[in-house]
């Protein structure tokens, strides 16, 4: 696949991206499995890679900084994401008694150097900032990112699952560009579409980070009313571009300009989503779907 931009201010990055954010404890202290989809991964052309502090039960970063110290890939040959913000409880992190937002610059700080240490690099490509926490000074969080960012351990500054008024908040504090918002796009919900997330990303020329692009296999699976009144329309359009259903929902995506990330293990569903990198849907046929979706026409 041909890199791209992800924003006008960089970098380039492959056009589907592999965050682990669904490798649970069990799966993420599972280094052979990780090895394999990461290999994989680079083999169909993907070679960027999204995580955070808290994915895998806390242990998501350090099994891929053993992947990396084994030099099978060249470091820069790789785009590494990594995020912090969320606060997710854990047998192994005591402290953390519920989910909740920190995004002091104490916390950013102690969190970019923890997954430099875990993915065994000496930078991140793109640091995302994830939720903005209510109680911490926005003008302290981004002069940690500013500064960080100037030391070279982050060369891109990110944010995810913010507002249209939270990422215009931060965008106001910082004095250089936030690169991309990492929010959840899918055609079982397109929140990001009417809530206007989608059009400030665009007027800030950035490329969005779809999460969930296949709706955590409803797309595919879901017995509820909207999945499966989507899915046969998916089928329908699918068929004229001889493309299964997944394949057809991430191309409709990829037609909005978004970048898919890829969460599954399962290797079929990786390259079903790959191969929507190569299907450009007509645009009456992304309506089709986009009205299916939000129930024009039906009776809900």
């Amino acid at each position: 696949m041909e890199k791209i931009y992800l924003s006008d201010a960089g970098p380039k990055v492959s056009p589907a991206i592999y965050g682990f954010w669904r490798w649970e404890d069990t799966a993420a202290h599972n280094e052979e499995e990780m090895e394999r989809i990461v290999n994989l991964c680079l083999e169909l052309g993907i070679n960027t890679f999204d995580h955070a502090d808290y994915y895998g039960g806390y242990q998501a970063e350090k099994l891929f900084g053993k992947i990396i110290a084994k030099r099978s890939f060249k470091r820069e040959d790789i785009v590494l994401f990594s995020k912090c913000g969320l606060m997710m409880p854990h047998q192994g992190k005591p402290s953390i008694r519920i989910a909740h937002v920190n995004s002091s610059a104490e916390h950013i700080r102690e969190s970019v150097e923890q997954s430099l240490r875990n993915l065994k690099t000496d930078h991140l490509d793109i640091f995302l900032l994830d939720h903005l926490d209510q109680l911490s000074n926005v003008e302290e969080t981004a002069l940690a990112l500013q500064q960080l960012k100037s030391s070279g351990k982050i060369k891109n500054i990110g944010v995810a699952n913010f507002s249209v008024f939270q990422h215009q908040l931060l965008t106001a504090c910082l004095q250089v560009p936030i690169v991309t918002n990492h929010v959840e796009l899918n055609l079982l919900n397109t929140r990001a579409i009417e809530n206007g997330q989608l059009d400030y990303i665009k007027q800030k020329y950035m490329r969005p980070l779809a999460a969930a692009p296949l709706a955590d296999g409803r797309i595919e699976n879901g017995t509820d009313a909207k999945a499966v009144r989507v899915r046969a329309k998916l089928v329908e359009i699918g068929a004229k571009y001889g493309i299964n259903a997944e394949t057809t929902a991430v191309a409709w995506l990829i037609k909005l300009g978004a970048l898919p990330l890829v969460g599954t293990r399962k290797e079929q569903r990786i390259r079903n989503i790959v191969a929507a990198c190569s299907i450009d849907i007509e645009h009456q046929d992304w309506y089709d779907l986009y009205n299916t979706s939000i129930g024009a026409g039906q009776n809900e």
